[in-house]
């Protein structure tokens, strides 16, 4: 569905630039919720905002491309690539962007801000006819029809949320990117709003990629999962090997600080903070925090390794040369 070949992408800054984004490969499968976790600050934002073609000062794809798979009409594809893609939204892919509560535009209502946004693909639509298919989606996703006449700030911030998630889903496109959209919620409207999309998905058929640090929202609902460090992608795979056989030392120390119930051992933090994007370290970014590394880490960039057809991982643990980390015991 969606495809990053080598992808590097930098912010322009007065002295430079910092390289958040750096040689990212992996694709977005058909009918599938791909996860991306990571610390703050690691460049899932920014990546995703990549895949959506937002481009613009001072962001830029340094090297590299993306291509976006669409099925027309015939049964036939076609593949859009960076600065392409851009003229594909709504229809073919659509954004959630980060406090995507607070997009909304507090001085219309609800309504307005669908035909904004949708009146322009729609063109031979009459006003009537998309009111009554706008009103009939979101009774779809159990919003009520009264929510059309309200401005935002007469909305809660779960159903603001779930506003933009129809928004974003109303065309039916063939991917969502979802940028943390459970952040300052409560659990339980949490909850909703995951099962909300991955209702959506499961009627649609499409592809969702979303974005959080929560490890529990993608134990939940993805299907894959990748893991990203310092602006790069260190560990890919299904979701459930992840979780039992993390095959990163900084996927497994992400893994083993989660909360479980029933165990009442003393949880540690990763120690150390994450590298400068502007001047990463040589070898592995992740070295200086990793509890396994070697001189050769310090000093050469690893590989990416293949564990099985659908696991990899960037670690030189993994090269047969140094022992393999453990599995995860808790899992």
């Amino acid at each position: 569905m969606l495809r990053l070949n080598n992808v590097c992408a930098r912010y322009n800054i007065l002295d430079g630039y910092v390289n958040a984004v750096n040689d990212m490969s992996f694709s977005v499968m058909d009918n599938e919720i791909f996860g991306i976790a990571g610390e703050s600050g690691c460049g899932k934002s920014t990546l995703l905002k990549v895949m959506y073609d937002l481009i613009g000062y001072p962001l830029e794809i340094s090297e590299g491309f993306i291509e976006l798979y669409a099925k027309k009409q015939d049964g036939s594809e076609k593949v859009y690539k960076n600065g392409e893609i851009r003229n594909r939204r709504w229809k073919e892919i659509s954004y959630v962007p980060q406090g995507a509560m607070h997009v909304l535009n507090p001085v219309r209502k609800i309504d307005t801000q669908f035909y904004d946004t949708i009146g322009k693909s729609e063109k031979k639509m009459g006003k009537k006819q998309m009111h009554d298919r706008i009103v009939a989606y979101l009774k779809e996703l159990e919003l009520p029809a009264e929510v059309m006449k309200s401005y935002p700030h007469q909305l809660s911030g779960g159903m603001k949320q779930r506003i933009m998630i129809a928004l974003a889903t109303f065309q039916s496109p063939s991917i969502i990117l979802a940028d943390e959209p459970t952040t300052a919620l409560d659990v339980v409207v949490q909850r909703g709003i995951l099962m909300m999309l991955k209702g959506v998905q499961k009627k649609i058929g499409n592809s969702i990629v979303i974005v959080s640090h929560d490890l529990g929202v993608h134990y939940q609902i993805t299907d894959r999962m990748g893991i990203m460090y310092a602006g790069e992608m260190v560990e890919i795979g299904p979701t459930d090997e992840l979780f039992k056989n993390p095959r990163h030392p900084y996927t497994k120390m992400l893994i083993d600080a989660l909360p479980r119930i029933g165990d009442i051992s003393q949880k540690e933090g990763i120690a150390g903070t994450p590298p400068s994007l502007k001047n990463p370290p040589p070898g592995c970014r992740f070295a200086p925090r990793c509890l396994y590394a070697t001189d050769m880490c310090r000093e050469v960039h690893p590989k990416r390794y293949e564990i099985g057809k659908t696991h990899q991982a960037s670690c030189h643990l993994l090269d047969g040369k140094y022992p393999v980390i453990g599995g995860n015991k808790n899992a």
